[in-house]
């Protein structure tokens, strides 16, 4: 009776017409307030990097920090397999009504942690530890939100519908600088230094209240209500996705020739930006967020745009346009950021911070510079979530498309900060020893995310075909595990 019953739900579920604005907004709002509650903790570093580590020297304290907040990054995967699984087996909304709850107090309970003064090295273990919390709820949150879009979405306009929920990274982020601008301003930047910091982590828990009680209201996806009423959801989402040769090769392909040039593009333009801004160039903290935050601001309505062009021209080689030209522009881009900056040589500069002393320094020309980077990434992420929907089939959905777009965004895209400035320290010159690179050593880092770009795309452009005319809800090759999307060599 109880399967009849589950059945009779799930169908009614199925044929009652979906509300796309609502599924939309509670998506989208529930994915922006977990990346908020992910990046709070890297919008803060130059603030509370030595809360946690307590090295003489401040540079290893950021380092310390950054490597901290790679972890979250890291373990993505392994919740895109968890949650993932937990998706295609159970449903859509549960997963990410889960993924949610932990991600919000696991953010929360940062903003009451001690620091090491308190209580030693309890304290950046105990950090490790809600970090590591955090990117496993990401690592859920993302795939099952996207799913959840795109199931609901008519053929024709997923690139559309799914670019909402592009926005929530880029508009998580701005959230977070613009709450640590405001509560900055508001107490002043010595009490904000001492305890103030722990208030955008505090909110988090509100934001989550808010989005869970929105969450709750929405029905199934009704693709996966129609598979679950069929009893034809996978038993083992993992063994179906990755048991056989043909997704495992999709994975690769699709991590290599999309979702890591992605990432990496996404996290130069935005958090990689930031941090040039704040420890390369030595712009104080109001400032470099004022700059990131406008540039955010302008450039997100962009997502949409190229979601929509997607729907028209195709997914495949609007992301691949991005890669390339973000790789070729990096170097001058930063250069003329240099340019623009308010010391003629910050490498000399020390805290505290003189006044500038460049004659060309603008705020303006990096805004625009940055606004560049923002823009690529609405190149490259605006279709994404679409293009990984439509390549894999509904019963195995949440699962394979996570896993790829989460070890992109979370091993490639994630470590970008942390590598990038670990190259450009290692390069730094030492009293007694000058750089191989002479004063160029401070856009070494942009190395890495460089070489990824150009990866995807030649990956991508050989081993991968574009999906904007693919039905996801036609029944699939189940034996194969593959969609009609399938790369033409497998055809």
């Amino acid at each position: 009776m109880a399967s009849v019953a589950g059945a009779s739900s799930a169908s009614s579920d199925a044929s009652a017409p979906p509300n796309i604005p609502l599924v939309i907004f509670a998506a989208s709002a529930g994915t922006m307030i977990e990346w908020y509650d992910f990046y709070i903790f890297g919008s803060l570093t130059a603030v509370i990097a030595g809360k946690f580590f307590t090295n003489t020297d401040p540079n290893k304290d950021i380092l310390l920090w950054l490597a901290t907040f790679a972890t979250g990054f890291l373990v993505r995967p392994f919740g895109a397999l968890v949650f993932g699984r937990i998706g295609d087996m159970i449903g859509r909304k549960y997963t990410f009504l889960v993924t949610m709850t932990i991600m919000g107090l696991s953010t929360a309970a940062i903003g009451i942690l001690p620091t090491a003064a308190s209580i030693g090295i309890l304290a950046p273990i105990i950090l490790l530890v809600l970090r590591l919390l955090e990117g496993l709820a990401l690592g859920g949150e993302y795939g099952g939100a996207a799913t959840y879009i795109a199931e609901h979405a008519p053929d024709g306009k997923r690139g559309y519908y799914t670019s909402f929920i592009q926005i929530t990274a880029t508009a998580g982020l701005l959230l977070s600088l613009v709450v640590i601008l405001v509560t900055r301003q508001v107490l002043g930047t010595a009490a904000f230094a001492d305890w103030g910091w722990r208030i955008p982590f505090l909110l988090s828990l509100v934001l989550v209240i808010i989005s869970l009680y929105i969450r709750v209201s929405l029905r199934e996806s009704p693709l996966f209500s129609k598979l679950k009423a069929a009893g034809k959801t996978s038993k083992n989402p993992i063994a179906e996705s990755f048991g056989n040769r043909y997704n495992r090769v999709m994975v690769l392909r699709v991590l290599f020739g999309a979702t890591a040039g992605q990432a990496v593009v996404w996290y130069t333009g935005q958090f990689y930006a930031l941090f040039f801004l704040q420890n390369v160039l030595k712009l104080d903290l109001t400032t470099s967020y004022i700059i990131v935050a406008v540039a955010l601001l302008v450039a997100t309505p962009f997502f949409v745009v190229v979601g929509r062009l997607s729907d028209q021209i195709g997914r495949k080689n609007i992301i691949l346009f991005g890669c390339l030209i973000a790789a070729l522009t990096y170097i001058p881009i930063y250069m003329a950021m240099k340019s623009f900056g308010p010391y003629l040589d910050p490498t000399v500069i020390k805290a505290p911070f003189p006044a500038p002393d460049n004659p060309n320094y603008s705020v303006v020309a990096l805004m625009v510079l940055v606004f560049i980077q923002v823009f690529y990434v609405t190149i490259v992420y605006g279709p994404i979530a679409a293009y990984l929907v439509e390549l894999f089939p509904t019963k195995i959905r949440y699962t394979s498309m996570s896993l790829p777009y989460h070890l992109g965004n979370g091993w490639f895209g994630g470590l970008t900060p942390v590598i990038a400035t670990f190259l450009v320290t290692l390069f730094a010159p030492t009293a007694t020893t000058p750089s191989p690179f002479g004063e160029n050593y401070i856009y070494v880092g942009l190395a890495f995310p460089i070489i990824v770009a150009l990866m995807t795309v030649v990956v991508g452009w050989f081993y991968l075909k574009d999906t904007k005319n693919v039905d996801i809800s036609a029944d699939p090759d189940i034996s194969t595990g593959m969609s009609s999307a399938m790369v033409s060599g497998d055809k």
